[in-house]
């Protein structure tokens, strides 16, 4: 018998107090349009019961107490809120550009990315720098945002053992997607640059320099411009 085919969006208790919306099961920019949405509209219409939301690739968590709404009803609500998305406009996203220093010195894994696709290490500095990235979300520490869409030429599989520590500021490539380490933290993505931007500061308000929904261009830069970059620029 064959399987029955689910449609979307869907609606799942994933415990008492988290409702989870899912809008596909690809990464897709039509479903990041509908995260998207989801996710600035539950900003822009603040309700009390909300604890917290995680936008991730094609679907939202929404975090919220039973005591102040019961599953049922916040479900009801958040199901109201996406009958109304398609008329939901999106901002023009910001365009972004990051310095980043490919030298193999910063980029601990980028001849090992180069080998293990057939190319040299100025063929993945090309590629990482030819195309515009947008963020699909932030996750994992504070300010790591995870973008796509990588090209793939450079796909590469994460650490089969993650690193203790990777500095902050380490621009890798995870599987099919790319990101950056905003602070230092362990990590299994292939280091193939840093940069000197700080992307978190606890103290800037807000916090992480890049957003959901932010189209970012890396730019290459020298060993000497990062060093002189470095501690002087502490946001984009």
């Amino acid at each position: 018998m064959p399987s029955e085919k689910l449609s979307y969006p869907r609606f799942q208790r994933a415990s008492d107090h988290s409702l989870l919306v899912t809008f596909g099961e690809q990464i897709s920019r039509s479903h990041h349009r509908d995260v998207l949405r989801l996710f600035r509209l539950l900003h822009s219409r603040p309700n009390r019961a909300i604890r917290n939301i995680h936008p991730a690739y094609s679907s939202v968590l929404i975090s919220f107490d039973p005591l102040i709404a019961r599953p049922e009803k916040f479900e009801s609500y958040v199901r109201r809120l996406v009958d109304r998305l398609g008329d939901i406009e999106v901002a023009t996203s910001r365009k972004i550009e990051i310095p980043v220093c490919y030298d193999k010195t910063l980029g601990l894994d980028l001849e090992f990315v180069a080998h293990h696709n057939g190319l040299t290490t100025d063929d993945v500095v090309r590629h990482h720098t030819s195309v515009e990235y947008l963020v699909y979300f932030i996750g994992f520490s504070p300010g790591f945002p995870y973008m796509g869409e990588l090209p793939h030429q450079l796909e590469t599989p994460r650490l089969s053992t993650p690193r203790v520590m990777v500095p902050e500021g380490s621009v890798a490539i995870g599987g099919s997607q790319t990101g950056i380490y905003p602070v230092a933290s362990p990590g299994g993505w292939r280091i193939i640059g840093r940069t000197p931007l700080k992307l978190f500061s606890p103290l800037r308000m807000p916090p992480t320099a890049l957003e959901i929904g932010d189209m970012v261009r890396f730019k290459p830069i020298s060993v000497l411009h990062y060093q002189s970059l470095l501690g002087a620029v502490d946001k984009l």
